[in-house]
């Protein structure tokens, strides 16, 4: 038989002895040949132990989940009559932890638990068979009355009326577990006319190199971090044009029926609510004394002489860091005479972003959100993987057939917001991201790589120390010609 293509049978046990063999080996062979034909009468299989090279993979989370799976995969290949050929194992060169990722920490923290996602109701008529989603939608319109969102009027004639539509949404904390049910009564905006239902529509949300920023300043000066909530946002913010829209379903006054709601003040969905409100919070700032930054339109800066504060605004997340608490309390108690203000403490959970203090600094992750994201593409039972993509990809634009853009847009724009807190995927999710326009399936298969990296790398993130210098380092790539579709 030649010795590079061995073949196996069912009926034929392989038992490595020594050579020359002992005399209580020779003895033993025929009890142990026995054995394994029993073992192949009660269970319809051939187990072997093959020796395989060892990969030195680093240690993933639930590490132990694929050494079985792939002691599974190997019994299931040699026992199966249609795969006789012992194939040599699959090179594992590019499976090596890499050694810059050595410059990565990832702090030994408690795995979040995950409690499974409750079903949210689609339409109104599904949300009246649960009790909880009745008070949710009873609590927004108190709140819309409360707030004198609009006054009742006979219906105009020769005017647009836009519709109105409930969203229902439940709110999960940090750990996954659930905050609240949230319903909320949203206008119809894409029924609104350019020019005549709306003009100005662009409102700044910070940027994630400004959150980056005004953390470390904020461990580097030892300030504190508080987080707040502004409740119905985008209702605060005042029209400047005349808004009609229909009276919300359920809520339908019966005593005036035709009548429709004339919009005093903004609400979600319509295509000028977020600039509304944005001017209305930014306004009120400027009157505290804040200045707005040239850098970035979110961040808002008060400084006196002794005095510091830093103020970012992502739509309803405020994130204010100063050096004087007595200041931001006072900050804080002016913010909730103007609007609905709920202080949500220090730092805890920042769009999508978990921060965990430990003595000397604080741990920035994204676990729930990766969590989230994998459960959303189907790929929390992938199998893990150690690195984020393959040592040397060849794909192009041209390989392979097409897929869904909108499936891998989605897929790969999650990822971009991964790399707030996790740069080691950064160079992988930049390859994926050069193939928007028209991806394949080597694409989608590169992109579902980083998912399973992600699986075992769940618990990484970021390290910010509060002795760490404000000074900035910048690093670069020497290979200029790294790329070989462009080059």
């Amino acid at each position: 038989m030649d010795q590079n293509n061995q073949r196996v049978d069912q009926d034929i046990a392989l038992i490595e002895n020594r050579v020359p063999p002992t005399q209580n080996e020779e003895n033993s062979n025929e009890e142990i040949t026995n054995h394994a034909k029993t073992t192949h009468d009660l269970h319809g299989q051939l187990h072997v132990d093959l020796p395989f090279a060892d990969t030195n993979l680093f240690e993933l989370n639930n590490s132990s989940n694929n050494e079985v799976d792939s002691s599974v995969q190997v019994v299931q290949e040699i026992s199966s009559p249609h795969n006789s050929t012992l194939k040599s194992p699959r090179p594992v060169r590019d499976r090596h932890q890499p050694a810059y990722l050595k410059d990565y920490v990832a702090l030994a923290i408690a795995p979040t638990s995950h409690s499974p996602h409750l079903a949210e109701p689609k339409t109104f008529k599904s949300a009246l068979k649960d009790s909880r989603w009745i008070e949710a939608m009873q609590e927004e319109i108190k709140a819309l009355h409360d707030n004198n969102t609009w006054a009742l009027v006979s219906r105009p004639s020769n005017v647009n009326v836009v519709g109105s539509k409930w969203v229902f949404r439940i709110k999960y904390k940090e750990n996954g577990s659930v905050d609240r049910f949230k319903a909320r009564l949203v206008a119809q905006g894409f029924t609104q006319v350019s020019g005549v239902d709306y003009d100005e529509t662009f409102s700044p949300v910070v940027k994630a190199t400004t959150i980056c920023l005004v953390i470390a300043l904020s461990l580097s000066h030892n300030w504190s971090m508080r987080q707040l909530d502004v409740k119905n946002a985008f209702l605060h913010g005042h029209l400047k044009e005349t808004v009609y829209m229909e009276q919300p379903l359920g809520f339908v006054d019966q005593s005036i029926p035709d009548h429709v709601c004339l919009l005093k003040k903004s609400l979600y969905g319509l295509k000028q609510a977020p600039r509304a409100w944005f001017d209305r919070l930014s306004q009120f700032l400027l009157h505290l004394g804040f200045t707005c930054s040239k850098a970035d339109p979110s961040l808002f800066v008060y400084r006196s002489s002794t005095i510091t504060v830093l103020l970012l605004i992502y739509v309803d997340d405020i994130l204010v860091i100063g050096n004087n608490d007595g200041f931001i309390s006072k900050l804080i108690d002016q913010l909730s005479t103007e609007f609905a203000i709920k202080d949500l403490g220090a730092l805890r959970y920042f769009l999508g972003i978990e921060i965990k203090p430990f003595p000397g600094g604080i741990f920035l992750s994204q676990q729930k959100y990766i969590h989230d994201l994998l459960q959303r593409t189907q790929m929390l039972q992938s199998t893990q993987i150690a690195t984020p993509m393959v040592l040397k990809d060849s794909f192009t634009k041209s390989d392979n057939e097409p897929v869904d853009p909108f499936i891998f847009r989605s897929i790969v724009g999650a990822l971009q917001y991964l790399t707030f807190t996790r740069p080691d995927i950064a160079h992988a999710v930049n390859r994926v991201c050069q193939f928007f326009s028209n991806p394949t399936q080597a694409h989608l298969k590169a992109a579902k790589r980083i998912l399973r990296y992600l699986k075992g790398t769940q618990s990484f993130g970021l390290r910010y120390l509060s002795n760490s210098s404000t000074s900035l380092y910048g690093f670069s790539d020497a290979d200029w010609a790294g790329c070989p579709t462009t080059r």
